[in-house]
């Protein structure tokens, strides 16, 4: 072969090189994360997803590719979002993050895309699944359904603060799962004899004039109730009971590692993680009808001592025996 011939073709075979590359990732089965937050609120709840679907084989732009949709909070959003994920680049799953109105949405523009949710509401009564061990759609995934550790949550919270003479409990009335957290409360306060308060916030405007009201009806602790909405605005929160010297008990860890006083719930990492070996799973040909929606069976309590030591608490022993984690 002559020099000239061979670099011609050496210099085509090159310029081809990208083509083909590019033709190979658009080739890869691609998973849609859509999520009614930021990207920022969802970092290590991605991170977690990864290594599930890593675990399960997959890895991305290897051999599979990831298209992300933020609503930043805009929830009539959420559809045209799903809808472009499926029109425009052909999503092999949907992964629906937040709040239930997110698997809501991608229920309600598909029937046929697989859909993988992480969620605090009942995904039966939502309509999302059928039942816990057939889905039967296509959507499947996490239920973080926690209303029942309510009465444990009062019962820790008590334990820490022996003093509060009323607990309250703080509720977004337009979550599904409020009236139950509120009964459970009142039930859970009945047996350990001690006044319960329920109230409500809907928006974060409002919730300086709650903790400026709790501080100033001390001895009073705090139940965070189990809220996507309340769980974005855990840095005000966590702030805001600080300042006004609020002991506090939350569901998940996020708020304790934001600063929060003590955390006792299922674990949004694992649920995340769970989904992305469920994501695995699906993109080797299983069907979300098949896959028992998950139900979590580990709970962890988490124990933040500097937010203790700055609302002059003393943690009981018994109790930091009993911490998965204590943040020192």
């Amino acid at each position: 072969m002559r020099r000239r011939t061979f670099i011609t073709l050496l210099g085509g075979a090159a310029a081809a090189w990208p083509l083909a590359a590019r033709t190979q990732q658009a080739a890869l089965p691609v998973i849609g994360f859509i999520t009614n937050t930021s990207f920022n609120e969802r970092r290590h709840h991605i991170a977690a997803f990864r290594d599930g679907l890593n675990d399960a084989g997959y890895m991305e732009g290897r051999n599979v590719a990831f298209e992300f949709r933020w609503a930043e909070g805009y929830l009539d959003r959420l559809e045209p979002m799903v809808a472009d994920l499926i029109s425009n680049h052909r999503v092999a799953i949907i992964v629906a993050s937040g709040s239930p109105a997110v698997a809501l949405a991608a229920k309600a523009v598909s029937t046929t895309i697989p859909i993988l949710f992480a969620t605090g509401g009942d995904p039966i009564k939502l309509g999302l699944a059928a039942s816990f061990n057939r889905p039967g759609g296509n959507a499947t995934g996490v239920s973080l359904f926690n209303v029942d550790l309510v009465a444990k949550q009062i019962e820790l919270l008590r334990e820490l603060v022996p003093q509060a003479a009323t607990i309250s409990v703080l509720i977004n009335p337009q979550n599904p799962n409020a009236e139950a957290e509120s009964r459970l409360a009142q039930s859970a306060a009945r047996v350990l004899q001690v006044d319960v308060q329920i109230m409500g916030a809907t928006k974060e405007n409002e919730f300086d004039t709650i903790f400026v009201t709790l501080g100033q009806r001390r001895p009073v602790a705090l139940l965070v109730s189990f809220d996507a909405f309340f769980l974005s605005q855990r840095a005000q929160l966590v702030a805001l009971a600080a300042r006004n010297r609020v002991p506090s008990i939350y569901h998940w860890r996020e708020y304790v590692a934001a600063g929060g006083l003590m955390s006792y719930g299922s674990s949004l990492t694992d649920a995340y993680r769970q989904n992305g070996i469920y994501a695995g799973r699906i993109l080797n040909g299983e069907k979300p009808a098949d896959l028992p929606v998950i139900q979590p069976t580990k709970f962890e309590l988490v124990i933040n001592l500097p937010a203790a030591r700055a609302l002059s608490l003393d943690v009981p022993p018994t109790l930091l025996a009993r911490a998965d984690e204590v943040i020192e």
